[in-house]
């Protein structure tokens, strides 16, 4: 892999895409694929595929395409997955809940160790996650290596705790609450807006339906 200058955020958040994809292709049997078929189905242009790999080094041959678990594989480690994470929760209502029981985190290395809430309402666990109140949060991290946070609670309580998980040298965070955080240069935020997701839903749908 040829060392890298700054890659455009765009080509970025294509990269999970591609991943997936060729996880796709791969459990279908398929061991080599070419850049137009990736653009079919992905609604990119095959030129747009060629040009987003050739930024992290020649992945294909012309006329012979890709090798499916070697991209794959290499597009996992330009994102990281290829090692572990330990994850934590804190906020464990529906979202928190749902997130730390879902499997297919764990199979893609993402490990949810503990969620934390401030009303555990008789529960010492959801599903298979160990659930401790949250002021016990600061001696879980001294004795952990956590490297995300996950914060799924309301939006008025959100910043108060995303400074708190910064003191305590986590590095990232994965917000689902209601309210855009930035946290400087030295912490990682993605901020989960599910309802941008829906607008686009809706003018994806409301457009197709001009077009007829």
């Amino acid at each position: 892999m040829k060392k890298r200058e700054k890659i455009s955020e765009a080509v970025i958040k294509r990269l999970p895409i591609y991943y997936h994809c060729l996880k796709w292709l791969e459990n279908d049997g398929i061991t080599r694929v070419s850049s137009n078929i990736i653009s079919g189905m992905l609604n990119v242009t095959a030129s747009q595929v060629r040009q987003d790999f050739s930024n992290f080094g020649e992945f294909g041959q012309q006329g012979y395409g890709y090798d499916v678990a070697f991209l794959k594989n290499q597009i996992a480690a330009i994102l990281g997955l290829d090692k572990r994470y330990n994850v934590i929760v804190i906020g464990a209502g529906r979202i928190g809940e749902a997130l730390a029981n879902y499997k297919g985190f764990k199979n893609e290395g993402f490990d949810f160790i503990a969620a934390f809430d401030i009303d555990t309402k008789g529960r010492d666990m959801i599903g298979d996650v160990p659930l401790y109140h949250y002021d016990k949060l600061e001696e879980f991290a001294k004795d952990n290596r956590i490297d995300i946070a996950v914060i799924a609670i309301p939006a008025e309580s959100c910043k108060e705790v995303a400074a708190f998980i910064k003191k305590l040298d986590i590095k990232s965070i994965w917000n689902f609450a209601p309210v855009f955080l930035y946290m400087g240069e030295d912490i990682a935020v993605e901020n989960i807006n599910m309802s941008e997701s829906l607008f686009m839903l809706v003018y994806k749908a409301n457009n197709l339906i001009k077009e007829k």
